[in-house]
C-alpha cells in the first residue's frame, strides 16, 4: 500500500552576506494511497519547493521523505511530476513526449508502445499522438503531459500549479479530467494550487501552509461526495473558512513588509 510520508522537512536559501532565507519550517504529514491531498498558501510560501524534495529533485536541509516506509534520496524516480509551466519538448510529438521518461530508462520499443498506448487511453488523447505541440491545445498539452508522468509513475503524482495558466473553462474541464484519471489508475496526487475553489472542488484533504518559513497551519478533511457542486452549500463553508485563515497570513505578511519598511527609514 502506497503511503507518502514527509517528516520534519526543513530548507533554507543563500541570500548573500552570509544570510539564509528560510523557506520550510519543520513540515510534517502523511498522505494515503489513493488520496488527493492539495496544499495552499501564500504566494512565495515555499510550496514547490516542498514538492521538488518529495519529487527528489531538491536535497532538504533536514528531515526526510518515506515511500512505503522507505526513505527516498535525491534524483529517485518514484514521483510522476506535472510541472506549473508547459514543459513538452516543441521538437517531439504526443507520443514521444509521452515516451520519454521510458527512453531515457532505456525500456525496449514494443513495451514503450504498449504503454503509450494505454496511456493515451486513459487521458483520452488517442488520435493526437501524432500532433506536436503547437497542434494541439493548451488543454490537450496539459493531458500529454499528465500522460507522461503516469506512464513513468502511475502510483503517486505531483502537480505545481498544473492547471494555473488556463482559461476557466478549460481549467474546469480538466479538473474533472484529473478525478476521473485518479478513479482509472488508483493514483495518490498531491497537488499545489493558489485557486481555493479549485482545491474544494477536487481534494479529499487539504492543508494550508503559512508565510515563509512554511508549516502547517490549517488542515480539511472534506468528506464530501463526488460529483461535488462548486456552489453547494458545503463547499462554499470551505472555502470560506480558507480563505480566512489566507487572508490573516496575508495581512501578516503586509504587516511585516510595513514594519520592515518603517525600521529602514
Amino acid at each position: 500500500m502506497l503511503k507518502l510520508s514527509v517528516l520534519n522537512l526543513s530548507k533554507s536559501y543563500p541570500t548573500g552576506n552570509s544570510d539564509e532565507t528560510e523557506v520550510l519550517d519543520n513540515i510534517s504529514f502523511d498522505v494515503q494511497e489513493g488520496e488527493f491531498l492539495s496544499i495552499l498558501g501564500p504566494s512565495g510560501c515555499g510550496k514547490t519547493t516542498l514538492l521538488k524534495i518529495i519529487a527528489g529533485l531538491l536535497e532538504p536541509d533536514e528531515g526526510e521523505v518515506l515511500i512505503d516506509g522507505q526513505k527516498v534520496e535525491p534524483g529517485h524516480n518514484r514521483v510522476g511530476y506535472i510541472f506549473q509551466q508547459e514543459s513538452l519538448f516543441p521538437w517531439r510529438t504526443v507520443r514521444q513526449n509521452i515516451e520519454f521518461g521510458l527512453e531515457v530508462k532505456g525500456v525496449p520499443r514494443d513495451k514503450r508502445d504498449r504503454r503509450v498506448d494505454e496511456a493515451l487511453k486513459i487521458v483520452g488523447m488517442e488520435g493526437l499522438e501524432d500532433h506536436y505541440p503547437h497542434e494541439i491545445s493548451g488543454g490537450q498539452a496539459r493531458k500529454t503531459e499528465m500522460a507522461r508522468s503516469l506512464i513513468v509513475s502511475p502510483d503517486l503524482l505531483v502537480a505545481d500549479e498544473a492547471l494555473s495558466n488556463l482559461d476557466a473553462q478549460t481549467r474546469n474541464y480538466l479538473q474533472e479530467e484529473f478525478l476521473r484519471i485518479q478513479d482509472l489508475t488508483g493514483s495518490t496526487i498531491l497537488f499545489v494550487s493558489h485557486n481555493v475553489d479549485e482545491t474544494v472542488f477536487l481534494s479529499d484533504r487539504i492543508l494550508v501552509l503559512s508565510n515563509i518559513p512554511a508549516k502547517v497551519i490549517a488542515e480539511y478533511q472534506l468528506d464530501l461526495p463526488r460529483p461535488r457542486i462548486r456552489t453547494s452549500h458545503e463547499c462554499l463553508e470551505y472555502r470560506s473558512q480558507i480563505l480566512d485563515v489566507l487572508r490573516v497570513e496575508q495581512e501578516k505578511a503586509m504587516l511585516g513588509a510595513t514594519q520592515k519598511q518603517t525600521a529602514s527609514i
